[in-house]
Formats: structure tokens, C-alpha cells, sequence
């Protein structure tokens, strides 16, 4: 293995995420799990993401997903299991990141030796993913690497915004964050994800919510107009310092020169996704 900082972590998965994070946002995402029976929405959402669990009830989603209220969970699964089973979400995921990743990208890009060389590198740098705790990962990775490049490059971002994310969760538990504190005091940072979009998407109510920021104006975190104090801003940049900590092994496994090569040709995959809409950009969930 090759030391990687942080921030040369943090910049290669700054790039290829784009890739994968576009499947939760295409029109090809709930026209598919609808056309299996699934509502779109929550539904389609949990149930594609949590498909590599297996037919597990709403405890282990919600203790996952962490920041997703459980009653909304509970609405969704194990239902969703009884109308479309995981193995054919699974397939039906793979079908949408086809579907979406053509339309986007176009055939040629996706037959490239650079699209080739990409899923390559990211299956490498996936190997030196860590399993103990990290519950999404672990499922995913679990899962068969597909056979085209393009689809073997969107697994390998999944497994490693899972692996990502897993560490992410282990860092706000460590702040004493509980989920839905997580969400209020990142909106405070300036995120582009507005507060009454993530209540309502992760199923808080406007109370719940207000409990929450009650309780971050009195640990310090925000002060009463709901910003962050300076100890409240210390806190978040420790998380994501602390986030990133626990995400580098994946870099170091595919060494310096690996992580700059995936950084140029992902990023440039994620450029095109990006300018064909395939992400929001700013003010997700304003309206």
C-alpha cells in the first residue's frame, strides 16, 4: 500500500460519486421499480438500496440508513419485499444504471478503453474497503461484480460510497450525534439540501424536528436563529475530518498513481453525468 492523504481520498471520491449517486435521482429509477409493483418514492428508494441485505425487516435498515425515521421505514419494508423480492430489485437496479448511464454517457464512452481502465482501478481501490462495521458496504460487496465495464464501475463506486458512508455514520455516532441531529446540523453548514426537503424525504415531522435543533441550541451546536456556533462548526468539520480518516485504506490499496488516474478518468465520466442532469446541484428540495 501507498500512504494517501485524506484529501487525495477525498478528491478521487469526489469523482467518481457523481456515477453513482445519479441513480437515485434519473426518471429511470421509479419508472423501473414501479413497472415491479413498488411505490416510487421512500419505497423505491429503500427498497433499492437495502436489496443487498436481503428480505430483512425495517430494525436493520433503520440502524443502517441512520438518519431515516423508523416509522417511515417500517411503512416501507419488509412490505416491499412481499410485492418484489430483493434479487429482483437488484436486477432491476442494474437494468436502471444501464438505462441511465447510456443515456448519459452514450455507447461509445461506455465501450471505451478509459471506461475499461476506470472500473478497473475502482475495483481495486474497492478491495482495500474494510468489512468490520460497515454493514452496506459488507452487503454490497457480497454481491457479483457485473461484466460490463460500466456497470462494474457503478458497483465499485457503490461499494466505496458505502464504505464511505458506513465510516461517515461511525463518526457522527462518535460526535453524539443521533440521525436526525446529523441532518439539522448539516443543513446548517450551507448544504445545498434544504432543511424541509430532508425532514420531509427522511420522514421527520416539523416537531421532531424542531426538538432536535432545541437540543443542538443547547449542547452549544447552534445558536438560536438555528446557524452554527463555532464550537457547532469545530464539531462538523471534525466529523468530516474523521470521515475521511476512515475512508482512505481503499486509496492506499490503489496507491498514488492508481488514485490520480481513477481522479481523471472518473471525474470525467462524472462531468458528462453532471451536465446532462443526472445530479441536482444546488438548492435540492428548495421548492
Amino acid at each position: 500500500m501507498t500512504a494517501i492523504s485524506p484529501r487525495e481520498a477525498r478528491r478521487c471520491y469526489n469523482a467518481h460519486h457523481p456515477v453513482h449517486a445519479a441513480y437515485y435521482f434519473v426518471s429511470e429509477h421509479d419508472d423501473a421499480y414501479t413497472k415491479l409493483g413498488l411505490e416510487g418514492g421512500p419505497m423505491a428508494y429503500l427498497a433499492g438500496r437495502a436489496a443487498p441485505f436481503g428480505a430483512v425487516g425495517s430494525g436493520v435498515v433503520t440502524a443502517a440508513f441512520y438518519n431515516f425515521h423508523p416509522d417511515l421505514v417500517a411503512r416501507h419494508l419488509p412490505r416491499a419485499w412481499e410485492v418484489a423480492s430483493p434479487a429482483a430489485v437488484l436486477e432491476a437496479r442494474l437494468r436502471i444504471t444501464d438505462a441511465y448511464l447510456t443515456r448519459l454517457l452514450g455507447r461509445e464512452a461506455l465501450g471505451s478503453p478509459e471506461m475499461a481502465e476506470a472500473a478497473g482501478l475502482a475495483l481495486r481501490a474497492a478491495e482495500g474497503c474494510r468489512r468490520p462495521g460497515r454493514t452496506l458496504y459488507s452487503a454490497n460487496a457480497d454481491l457479483p461484480v457485473p461484466e460490463a465495464p460500466h456497470l462494474a464501475l457503478w458497483h465499485a463506486a457503490t461499494l466505496l460510497r458505502e464504505h464511505r458512508g458506513d465510516g461517515h455514520v461511525i463518526a457522527l455516532s462518535q460526535a453524539g450525534l443521533d440521525g436526525l441531529e446529523a441532518l439539522v446540523s448539516h443543513t446548517a453548514t450551507g448544504t445545498n439540501w434544504r432543511p424541509a426537503y430532508l425532514q420531509s424525504a427522511r420522514g421527520w415531522s416539523p416537531e421532531e424536528w424542531a426538538a432536535a435543533r432545541e437540543r443542538l441550541v443547547e449542547r452549544g451546536i447552534l445558536d438560536a436563529d438555528g446557524e452554527l456556533t463555532g464550537e457547532g462548526a469545530e464539531l462538523r468539520r471534525a466529523v468530516e475530518a474523521e470521515t475521511d480518516r476512515l475512508d482512505v485504506a481503499p486509496y492506499e490499496q490503489l496507491g498514488a498513481e492508481g488514485t490520480r488516474r481513477l481522479t481523471e478518468l472518473a471525474g470525467a465520466f462524472s462531468k458528462v453525468v453532471l451536465e446532462g442532469g443526472g445530479l441536482p446541484l444546488r438548492n435540492i428540495g428548495k421548492r
